[in-house]
């Protein structure tokens, strides 16, 4: 069992006059109800997955569900989302009941909580195992925040050991890494009686559960064979920009269906589209996103594949850990890809109200001044001034090469 670093928000937020109905969401397997049921034991537990049940529960009143269910969870709420309007309705009328709504499907639960619960609610995205939380060994055990947590909050670097290897916890943290690189963060995963092949079979397994139950939630498919083959396409495509015209004519399908396929993998966590960064905000919406998969066990296991990691697989793992660390501590910040005319990459731009941090994700074990080459004067191009460029990798040597630019080991700086 590994801890989680939303715990202690969400027993703070229970607590507070504006915590009486708390929604978590996210994909499937992430450890929502895990979490819900430790965090609120004395809540009574109630599956909405059970077709049976779940139409007795929406015969409900609202006094029966004040007097029955004061203090409950409602897991898989999305599939009777009738049932919100019955929470909506005990919330206005009792001051006393308190609610969990766990839900896995983004679209239909998000759509009737706006619809219902705006202003009554608060929500929580719960993703996989970020490195810090799988560095713990207990639920009990306090999750410290990484190093990019820390510098994100704090816009300052601690002081750092010339090479990651000095670390006194260098083992641990570099093992968690790899762990992380070859099988993601689902929490199933970590048991320790699974065998690499064990953890690979649960993964393709998760893939067909996700495509039978996900996605037929989403959407009322004839066929999932198209979709299975965008999804392929996209898991070899990860960390590129997409082009809906290519995509569409590969999978056999139209670009209309292309796009909505990929807000399909978005809504349903298994994807994060990445938009360009323009000084114009409406060229933003009209260019290209960069698609990475949210986990890389999960995109490696929709192509079958174990071995070593391509340098885009390696740059999609690294930006779906600083995605997922940033949303653990709500940290607010727009998310880009930078690419010129001129040829100038940018892997990861984090724009903030104060300024951008720019960060190159290269899978060398020796990274020098010309991989870092695109972020020099990189200010002249940005519209606010650059708090501090990353260069991450594989090299353990921590390297200024300037006053504002620092490479850094990937496994260091998010564990």
């Amino acid at each position: 069992m590994k801890s989680r670093l939303l715990s202690s928000e969400i027993i703070a937020k229970n607590q507070s006059a504006t915590g009486r109905i708390i929604v978590l969401t996210g994909a499937r397997q992430t450890g929502k109800t895990t979490l819900a049921r430790k965090v609120f034991p004395d809540y009574t537990y109630l599956s909405i997955e059970d077709p049976v049940l779940r139409m007795q529960y929406a015969e409900l009143t609202a006094a029966q569900w004040s007097e029955y269910y004061p203090k409950s969870i409602l897991d898989e709420v999305q599939k009777m989302p009738q049932l919100i309007e019955s929470i909506k309705s005990v919330y206005d009328q009792y001051t006393e009941p308190r609610y969990l709504l766990l839900g896995s499907s983004q679209l239909l639960l998000m759509q009737k909580v706006k619809e219902s619960l705006a202003g009554r609610c608060f929500i929580q995205e719960i993703f996989p195992l970020t490195l810090p939380e799988l560095l713990t060994d207990s639920w009990s055990a306090q999750v410290k925040h990484s190093i990019f947590q820390e510098f994100i909050s704090s816009k300052q670097l601690p002081d750092l050991y010339p090479s990651f290897s000095l670390d006194p916890d260098f083992a641990e943290k570099d093992y968690i890494f790899k762990y992380y690189l070859k099988n993601g963060g689902y929490p199933a995963l970590v048991n320790k009686e699974f065998t690499d092949n064990d953890r690979f079979e649960w993964l393709k397994m998760y893939v067909k559960t996700y495509l039978e139950r996900d996605i037929r939630d989403l959407a009322d498919f004839k066929s999932l064979q198209p979709f299975v083959k965008v999804q392929q396409i996209t898991s070899l495509l990860t960390a590129q920009q997409l082009n809906y015209t290519s995509l569409a004519k590969e999978a056999g399908i139209s670009s209309n269906t292309a796009q909505r396929f990929i807000q399909y993998l978005d809504i349903s966590y298994q994807t994060i589209s990445l938009q360009p960064w323009f000084k114009n905000n409406l060229k933003r919406l009209s260019k290209t996103p960069k698609l990475h998969y949210l986990d890389p066990g999960i995109q490696r296991a929709v192509i079958q594949k174990q071995g070593m990691l391509s340098g885009n697989e390696f740059e999609s793992a690294i930006i779906a850990e600083m995605y997922k660390q940033m949303k653990n501590i709500r940290f607010q910040a727009n998310l880009f890809h930078l690419c010129t005319h001129d040829g100038r990459e940018i892997d990861f731009l984090i724009e903030t109200e104060d300024g951008y941090i720019p960060v190159e994700i290269k899978m060398t074990n020796k990274v020098n001044r010309t991989d870092a080459r695109h972020l020099f004067s990189l200010d002249k191009l940005l519209d606010k001034p650059i708090i501090h460029s990353f260069v991450l990798s594989n090299d353990n040597t921590i390297k200024q090469f300037s006053e504002k630019i620092t490479a850094l080991p990937a496994s260091l700086f998010l564990t």
